[in-house]
């Protein structure tokens, strides 16, 4: 995938009010704390791409008429602007709105930066999102790596995400600095470079002409039939006799994966939902819900030149309730690896990564509870659809809550983001939390029945945020509710 490449400068140039051309929005909060240094100008628009040579060009939506977008290569204290375009058709033919709204998940960003999706602008204007790459709190253990954006618009997000407005924004820092071969005795040396490869899944079904399909009237959820890595079919990937890391995340809209290696060999999992652990875990799988990353590591070292080996999906689900909980033998292929080289290897795996911020409760002022059910034909938090004008809760800046998550029941599935903070949990369905999900996090699996107790804090910014399940059909028939961080 590209990467994203900065510009010079912006014209008009941005400022902390909109400008000329711009779609409304508030004031750049923090502006001179965080003045920009980089400049970057995304176009989202049209364009043709192929899923696989067997299947026609098909017409998607891109940032930079690509899918996935660019890739950003962002870092710590370099705050940056983005400015996004929307050139998308107004006469479009098919699923899909061409209003937009860019969220990047989940960064610690303004509200007005955040891609609120009431934010959205049309066809014609431009937004300016302001991204200050900073720690939360300035707490170093907060530092974020894997982190994705995707178009946000109230009642359209599934739709104009599985159009192709996807892509991903990785953060480095002194640690995770991105150079394996990096003299700082502080860094990682994780693998790096043509060997940090992020992989997008996103499950599409196509007609029998071969054209993009999306059913707009399927509230459960929209689960497809052909999988795609990176924009395509089951692709391979040929690969060195070495360690790679692989940043992998899951774009929906509505399928989970249970990821495991053809050959047995287990995974290294250093990162969960894009936050370093404390230490990395060996484990035989990956679960992923939607919107979920999971950063492993894959030591390709001791096969030979000529091997294959799968990334194989053995979770089984059939539709939108998510998953089944049947593993599947063999499972499905996603990517085939093709070892056909040898290649110098300078990176490590310490056995030591990014240690936890401390979790003190006394200063929680306050426990809500939220619970994600299905009433009056639609999907509600608290028995209620989202209403952008309503505030279903305030927390002050500079507090910290204990939030309970709890699904209602039946068979239902749901992967539960809360937007501008990540959170610690506490307990799931009264125990502690798995080791993989001893990490900060940002999406929380709800299976059927389960409860989990999260700690967040509401640090650096006011405004409103909101919360929802990212089985994107599920949040886009009105399972979300805003909130805002108050003075």
């Amino acid at each position: 995938m590209p990467i994203a490449q900065s510009v010079p400068s912006l014209d008009p140039p941005s400022q902390p009010d909109p400008v000329s051309g711009e779609a409304p929005r508030a004031s750049h909060q923090r502006w001179h704390d965080f003045l920009p240094k980089m400049f970057y100008d995304i176009h989202q628009m049209e364009a043709q791409h192929s899923f696989h040579p067997d299947l026609p060009l098909n017409t998607i939506w891109g940032f930079n008429g690509i899918f996935p977008g660019p890739t950003f290569h962002a870092r710590y204290g370099e705050p940056i602007v983005v400015r996004f375009h929307n050139d998308l058709p107004t006469n479009h033919v098919g699923f899909g709105i061409p209003q937009t709204t860019t969220h990047l998940h989940n960064g610690h960003t303004p509200s007005e930066s955040d891609g609120f999706p009431a934010d959205f602008f049309d066809s014609g204007l431009f937004k300016d999102n302001h991204y200050p790459n900073t720690l939360a709190g300035g707490d170093p253990r907060e530092t974020l790596g894997t982190l994705w954006y995707h178009d946000h618009r109230v009642d359209f997000t599934a739709q104009n995400s599985y159009r192709g407005l996807v892509g991903f924004y990785l953060l480095f820092d002194d640690q995770d600095s991105g150079d394996e071969l990096d003299h700082n005795p502080r860094a990682f040396r994780l693998p790096s470079g043509e060997f940090d490869i992020p992989l997008v899944f996103a499950d599409k079904r196509f007609t029998r002409d071969g054209e993009l399909l999306f059913n707009p009237f399927n509230l459960e959820g929209f689960i497809g039939d052909k999988f795609t890595v990176n924009g395509v079919i089951q692709p391979f990937l040929k690969v060195a006799r070495r360690k790679y890391r692989f940043r992998l995340l899951d774009a929906g809209p509505s399928r989970f994966y249970e990821f495991l290696l053809s050959s047995g060999q287990p995974f290294i999992l250093i990162a969960n939902d894009g936050n370093l652990l404390p230490n990395p875990l060996t484990v035989q799988s990956a679960r992923l819900g939607v919107a979920n990353r999971m950063d492993v590591i894959i030591d390709f070292s001791n096969y030979r030149i000529g091997d294959q080996l799968f990334l194989v999906n053995r979770l089984a689900q059939q539709d939108g309730t998510g998953p089944t909980g049947e593993l599947l033998n063999p499972g499905t292929p996603i990517l085939r690896f093709d070892v056909d080289r040898d290649a110098p290897d300078h990176s490590q795996v310490p056995s030591t990564l990014r240690p936890l911020p401390d979790i003190d409760l006394s200063q929680v002022v306050r426990t809500r509870r939220w619970v994600f059910g299905d009433d009056n034909g639609g999907w509600t938090v608290n028995g209620k659809f989202f209403n952008v004008n309503e505030v279903r809760a305030a927390p002050q800046q500079g507090t910290a809550e204990i939030w309970v998550l709890q699904n209602d029941g039946g068979d239902w599935s749901h992967p539960i983001h809360i937007h501008m903070e990540e959170f610690q949990i506490l307990s799931r369905n009264g125990q502690p939390p798995p080791p993989h999900e001893v990490s900060r996090k940002d999406v929380v699996i709800l299976g059927p029945d389960d409860e989990v107790r999260v700690f967040i804090r509401f640090r650096d910014f006011l405004g409103r945020y909101p919360t929802h399940c990212h089985n994107l059909v599920h949040e886009d028939h009105a399972m979300m509710f805003r909130w805002d961080v108050v003075p």
